[in-house]
């Protein structure tokens, strides 16, 4: 003889759907699109890959990671 299983009674729905996403999961996305939008706007402004002030913020943020 089998015994009975129990299984959890589902939550009731409210109709709609409850998902609640943090904060950055949608300023995230919306900042990339603007940085975007505008370095097609005016794509003089994208200096960046030439300034020393990033390379070295990219050198020491990889020297922290290799530790």
């Amino acid at each position: 003889m089998s015994a009975p299983t129990h299984t959890r009674p589902l939550p009731a729905s409210t109709g709609g759907i409850d998902i609640r996403l943090p904060w950055w999961a949608l300023a995230l996305p919306a900042l990339a699109f603007v940085v975007l939008l505008a370095l097609m706007l005016n794509p003089s402004d994208a200096q960046a890959a030439g300034d020393p002030v990033i390379t070295h913020l990219f050198e020491l943020v990889q020297q922290l990671m290799a530790r």
